[in-house]
């Protein structure tokens, strides 16, 4: 019984730091505290994470380079879930971008948000942003597609609740690099389908026009580096640049979101 419930506690330390990077030791340091009570285990860790996370690690990451997310009218973060595990930190830069993009969208779309989805971990270079292969830095963000409803307004909800996960698959005729990868065995690049956490406007479709303006303003951007997003779509909004730029097999498609990242 002693080795099940050791086993269990790595397993939790394990899953929260690969989650949240900082839930991990938290818990150790609760479960060590309140080692004969469950129940204050759960009540102590609950609370320290909270003082944690919206109190005290946004003081310390300056100190490794990285700070939230900067949210306000034009710029959300698309998920609650996304501030409460940490994953809404990027380097100064990227806020500036946000900033810049969002005034200029605003010009044609008054009332456009740019919704963020997961940026990176508040500290340490390297440590890995589970799933993604590369927002270990700092340096990346994922950006919502914007879409319009049935009636071809633009709208800001999106149609998982995640923001991952439904795809602007290609059309008849355009060249289709989902099933290339897929058919040289690479299993993954669909995977996000099973990170929706469920669909909320299901009948969304992707605006062109008001995605490519987003692109464009990003664009314009001297801090990004690159942008990545599916071939056929930027075949599909006549859009050429060296900064897009194609992310290869081994990562997820980018038909449901945009990945860019700065110098």
């Amino acid at each position: 019984m002693r080795f099940l419930n050791s086993t269990l506690v790595l397993l939790a330390v394990c899953l929260l730091t690969a989650l949240t990077q900082i839930g991990g030791i938290l818990f150790l340091i609760t479960h060590l505290i309140f080692r004969k009570s469950r129940r204050k285990q759960l009540i102590g860790f609950s609370i320290i994470y909270l003082i944690a996370t919206f109190l005290i690690v946004p003081f310390i990451a300056p100190h490794f380079g990285r700070e939230r997310i900067k949210t306000n009218k034009r710029v959300k973060v698309h998920m609650f879930l996304t501030t409460l595990s940490n994953r809404n930190y990027v380097v100064p830069e990227i806020n500036t971008v946000l900033d810049d993009v969002s005034l200029t969208l605003g010009r044609s779309y008054q009332d456009i948000e740019i919704h963020c989805l997961d940026a990176n971990f508040p500290f340490w270079d390297g440590f890995p942003l589970v799933p993604h292969l590369s927002h270990n830095d700092g340096k990346k963000l994922d950006i919502s597609l914007i879409y319009k409803d049935k009636n071809n307004q633009i709208v800001n909800q999106k149609p998982s609740r995640s923001g991952y996960g439904i795809f602007e698959s290609p059309k008849s005729g355009e060249y289709d690099q989902i099933e290339v990868c897929k058919d040289k065995g690479y299993w993954q690049y669909d995977f996000p389908k099973y990170l929706t956490l469920g669909s909320m406007y299901s009948d969304l479709k992707m605006s062109e026009n008001a995605t490519k303006e987003l692109l464009l303003a990003l664009l314009t951007e001297r801090s990004i580096s690159k942008i990545f997003i599916e071939p056929h779509l930027r075949t599909r909004m006549s859009l050429k640049h060296p900064k897009l730029r194609y992310h290869g097999c081994r990562a997820v498609r980018h038909d449901d979101h945009i990945h860019i990242q700065v110098f």
